[in-house]
């Protein structure tokens, strides 16, 4: 087996318009390709992240899932940013709340956590 690379991440929204807008919009994730899947009465939106894709599938009557920070399974999606400190800066700016900056124990880069519009949770991490 030879795994060198992510290909894609997946994430589902329940509100197009929300979280089209927070991906889109606010952090400018580039749209590589958006189709309606009438026959999943979804929307799946390719964006551009560097070398990766999101999948934003977006689903109105998608069950919630826990997503706290310790709960099993996907832990979080962690995205790596020049300097968390003007990331940080900007995402307020934006009206989009993070919890206070800090040192990662082992790396000792910065990084701190905000959320998406469906409460999934998101880090920055230099």
């Amino acid at each position: 087996m030879n795994f060198n690379a992510v290909h894609h991440i997946a994430i589902i929204g329940t509100d197009y318009r929300k979280s089209r807008h927070f991906y889109v919009d606010l952090l400018g994730f580039k749209v590589i390709r958006e189709n309606h899947r009438e026959d999943r009465n979804d929307w799946k939106i390719d964006l551009a992240c560097g070398d990766i894709e999101i999948e934003l599938f977006i689903k109105e009557d998608a069950p919630k899932r826990c997503s706290g920070p310790e709960n099993a399974g996907l832990r979080h999606l962690a995205f790596r940013v020049e300097s968390v400190e003007e990331t940080v800066k900007e995402l307020n700016r934006l009206g989009i709340e993070t919890e206070p900056v800090r040192e990662d124990t082992f790396t000792h880069k910065k990084m701190t956590f905000f959320r998406d519009p469906d409460n999934l949770p998101l880090e920055i991490h230099e």
